[in-house]
């Protein structure tokens, strides 16, 4: 930043980036950190951005990625849709006022928020992620950012630059992170890696990457869907071929420019019958996700774990009540532990074990507007960032009162002082049986 640009403009990665105050922050939205992905950049490595001559408009975010709505608009809410490939990997920054400028001694700790949505659908964009309150409860610079999804971001098509681009974008976004932030009054050699389901995930798979580990400080990782094993070549393969079949394409001709000559809106159609013809019962995984060996996934994170790639990182793990109530419509202790409880609990005592604190919670909240679905998965994320009137229509949250709201803050403070400090606020999760879980909220089915 030059001596004549005021405070709320910064320069970093491709040009300068005029903010908008938003209380004791000030929210730079819609900051490229990738070239856009569309003609010949579509289902390749995300590339540099060119840049940009004017000083840019950080008042709003840039769009959603190519994706069909969210599985769990039932839960969740509906989203208008808002997709675009141009202009669409992009950040969203939320950095405390007082420390731009050159004016943060020391540099404030980050946060990289991922989003969830099942690998196929989501935006760090939306106002289920704004980090304003998240970024003033801890005094943090928070970031949350867009990555590709669906056939854009998880088909597995390595002949052509396609394999796991979805993770190539997230540690994209890290790097841009790690080198710019500073320009936000942001410490790069405090980085946490945080985010939800998918989201969750992904952090830990950028912490547990031998490429992109070194710039994780620590990791938040809400609701990862840990029984869930990295997809198989051989079935990323043959996921890959039904998709190919579905717009009358195969390996045998040119698919790079069919696939980067269709409209974008093909993809997506054709990305919906995937996910209805792989659909099997019980199984919560996408059709597309994550392919093991590939870029940003080296190997599965029980075997990372035991390798301590952990090492010299805190952990903040936390699940619902009821995670799987959201996908079958009805409370499943089993499955619940199953697919996410199990996880929570083996990634904590490997912590444990390798001698790094983790800190565990459990979030027991339930809507009064669905009693039925208990605290599912998604429900505490209006909490999490203290977010609960961007959920207007979401039965998960249903109507809210002054003690949901001071949940939310408690909640909120709680992601954001171990952001800031390592620590939530209650005791490490430890090894033993009588390991420390937090709650948070209980059961409420009336008012």
């Amino acid at each position: 930043m030059s001596a004549t640009e005021p405070i709320g403009t910064v320069e970093a990665g491709g040009g300068a980036v005029r903010g908008v105050p938003d209380g004791a922050v000030t929210a730079f939205r819609g900051v490229p950190y990738a070239a856009s992905p569309v003609g010949r950049l579509r289902l390749r490595p995300p590339a540099g951005h060119p840049g940009w001559p004017d000083v840019r408009d950080g008042s709003a975010p840039g769009p959603a990625v190519p994706q069909r709505p969210s599985r769990l608009e039932n839960v969740m809410g509906p989203r208008e849709p808002d997709w675009s490939e141009q202009d669409c990997l992009t950040l969203n920054i939320w950095t405390p006022s007082d420390a731009l400028g050159g004016r943060a001694h020391p540099p404030r700790p980050v946060l990289l928020w991922l989003h969830g949505g099942g690998f196929s659908s989501g935006s760090g964009g939306w106002d289920w992620y704004d980090g304003a309150r998240l970024a003033a409860a801890g005094g943090i610079v928070v970031v949350t950012a867009n990555y590709r999804l669906g056939a854009f971001g998880y088909l597995w098509l390595p002949e052509i630059g396609a394999g796991n681009l979805g993770c190539l974008d997230q540690a994209a976004a890290l790097r841009w992170v790690h080198t710019h932030i500073g320009a936000f009054g942001g410490d790069p050699e405090r980085i946490t890696v945080g985010g939800q389901s998918a989201g969750a995930y992904s952090a830990l798979a950028l912490a547990l990457d031998p490429t992109t580990g070194p710039m994780v400080r620590r990791v938040i990782a809400q609701s990862g869907p840990w029984g869930m094993a990295p997809q198989p070549q051989r079935d990323a393969d043959a996921a890959a071929a039904h998709y190919l079949g579905l717009l009358g394409l195969s390996r045998e001709q040119d698919v790079g420019t069919a696939l980067r000559r269709l409209p974008a809106a093909d993809l997506i159609a054709a990305y919906a019958r995937l996910a209805a013809d792989l659909a099997r019962p019980g199984d919560l995984a996408p059709p597309l996700y994550p392919v093991l060996g590939g870029a940003g996934m080296p190997d599965a994170w029980p075997h990372a774990l035991a390798q301590g790639r952990l090492a010299g990182k805190r952990v903040l793990l936390g699940r619902t009540e009821d995670e799987v109530s959201a996908f079958t419509g009805r409370t499943d202790a089993a499955a619940t532990e199953e697919w996410f409880g199990a996880g929570v609990t083996q990634i904590a005592r490997s912590c444990a074990e390798h001698g790094e604190p983790a800190y565990v919670y459990r979030f027991a909240r339930t809507s009064s507007a669905a009693p039925g679905l208990g605290a599912t998965h998604c429900s505490d994320l209006p909490f999490a960032f203290d977010a609960l009137d961007a959920y207007p229509d979401a039965p998960m949250l249903g109507p809210v009162d002054e003690a949901d709201r001071a949940l939310a803050r408690r909640l909120s403070g709680a992601l954001a002082g171990f952001v800031a400090s390592g620590d939530p606020g209650w005791p490490a999760h430890g090894a033993g049986p009588d390991a420390h879980v937090e709650r948070f909220g209980g059961v409420r089915t009336h008012r």
